[in-house]
């Protein structure tokens, strides 16, 4: 080794072409060991890190040393180019400038309305109250000994278990798209890819009145949370959705819609929802985002993004201070319809989200996936809790028990539709 340092450069390097492949290696190792004597590496472990980042290598391999992460770049360098170590320096600089650039990104909004104003203003006002007259329920529920409370939810579970297929219609020449049954239970609503909306009665199923709603596939029809109780019939007691992005409004005495929602077309509205205070209506929609209109004033209030591709449910929550949605993009979000906030992001569906409900309790909703699972999430602790290997195919549609909130239904393309108890999610009833 001292003669190979003590050559000159003509000397050692005279020969070079005429050696063999095998010399020719060891001559370039014994080079690349020659170069890393002269090169200074720094004692300081910290530095040495930084360097090794700086060259896009890992900063520490398993059991390794700081004597040897020391040798380790020293070894790395001396197999570098000059040119090389700059283009790695200069790579560095350029992501750390892109992460310095990120950073100082700001989230904007958009200036809302007087109107989205006043309405964050109205629901607060509204849900409070709801909110507080729901936990003072659920307190004096808690009073009730653990035995009886027990005794009700089984008796809820014996019934649910004895359903069975009431009375049965041809709903139209076409596939029905939606059904809602009235407030009062008296009516059931149906929607059709003819374009069609009708009514039947119930229990006997007989036709009482056909909408002609839209002239392209209407995708769901609601009724008012008022109708068939309360509201005035000229007043609006229906909504219906078509593909086209049209929403027309409707009373139970006319066959002509007496109102329509504009600003959605050409964009497909997958389905409408009341507020549960009946003053606000939300429709989803294939152009990624969600719409909030005040149905007094027949004018939008809110145009929500968030989702990255279309959305396909809704879903209120019973004080009416947040809602759900659902979308193909396997994602869920919560909203806070007060501030305009997305407090939560259900992420574990492997495919699109189909339908999503909120239980009555207020802190627990269902989504059904096109990866043929329901999954059950908790509000107060922002996560998944449980997951029902539901079904054989895509799930379409899950609801919460209405009043009780102490079994959720679930309908499928594999033909069935089964019930499941909550809490415990076992099942309770299935029927193809």
């Amino acid at each position: 080794m001292s003669a190979l340092e003590n050559m000159s450069d003509e000397e050692y390097y005279q020969d070079y072409d005429q050696l063999p492949d095998n010399q020719i290696e060891l001559l370039a190792e014994f080079e690349r060991r020659r170069r890393a004597r002269t090169i200074h590496v720094s004692t300081d472990d910290n530095e040495v890190k930084a360097n090794l980042r700086k060259l896009h290598e890992p900063i520490c391999l398993f059991g390794e040393g700081p004597a040897e992460r020391r040798e380790r770049l020293k070894s790395l360098v001396s197999r570098l180019t000059d040119d090389e170590i700059a283009r790695k320096l200069k790579k560095r600089e350029e992501q750390e400038k892109r992460e310095e650039e990120s950073q100082n990104e700001v989230t904007w909004y958009h200036e809302g309305s007087e109107l989205m104003l006043y309405g964050r203003f109205w629901i607060a006002e509204y849900s409070l109250k709801r909110a507080k007259e729901r936990v003072a329920l659920q307190k004096s529920q808690s009073q009730i000994p653990e035995i009886d409370r027990t005794a009700q939810v089984q008796e809820s579970h014996r019934f649910i278990r004895t359903f069975a297929n009431y009375s049965s219609q041809i709903g139209d020449i076409r596939p029905l798209s939606f059904c809602r049954f009235s407030p009062n239970s008296k009516m059931v609503a149906i929607s059709s890819w003819s374009g069609l909306c009708k009514l039947w009665s119930v229990p006997d199923c007989q036709l009482i009145r056909t909408l002609p709603a839209h002239t392209v596939n209407a995708s769901s029809i609601i009724f008012h949370p008022q109708s068939t109780i309360s509201l005035d019939t000229k007043s609006i007691n229906l909504v219906s959705t078509a593909f086209d992005g049209s929403v027309k409004l409707w009373n139970m005495e006319n066959d002509k819609p007496i109102g329509e929602l504009d600003g959605m077309m050409p964009s497909r509205v997958s389905k409408a929802e009341f507020h549960p205070s009946g003053r606000f209506l939300a429709c989803v929609c294939h152009d990624n985002s969600w719409r909030l209109w005040d149905v007094e004033r027949v004018e939008e209030i809110l145009h929500q993004e968030g989702h990255s591709r279309p959305v396909m449910d809704i879903s209120f929550q019973c004080d009416g201070s947040i809602c759900c949605t659902g979308g193909q993009d396997s994602y869920g979000r919560v909203w806070d319809l007060r501030t305009g906030r997305c407090i939560m992001l259900m992420e574990g569906h492997l495919k699109s989200i189909l339908s999503i409900d909120c239980n009555s309790n207020g802190y627990h909703i269902a989504t059904g996936s096109e990866d043929n699972t329901a999954k059950i999430w908790d509000l107060r602790q922002s996560k998944c809790i449980y997951t029902i290997p539901a079904h054989n195919n895509l799930i379409s549609k899950v609801k919460f028990q209405k009043s009780e909130g102490n079994y959720l239904v679930t309908a499928s393309y594999d033909y069935t539709l089964k019930a499941w108890a909550h809490p415990g999610w076992t099942p309770l009833k299935e029927r193809g």
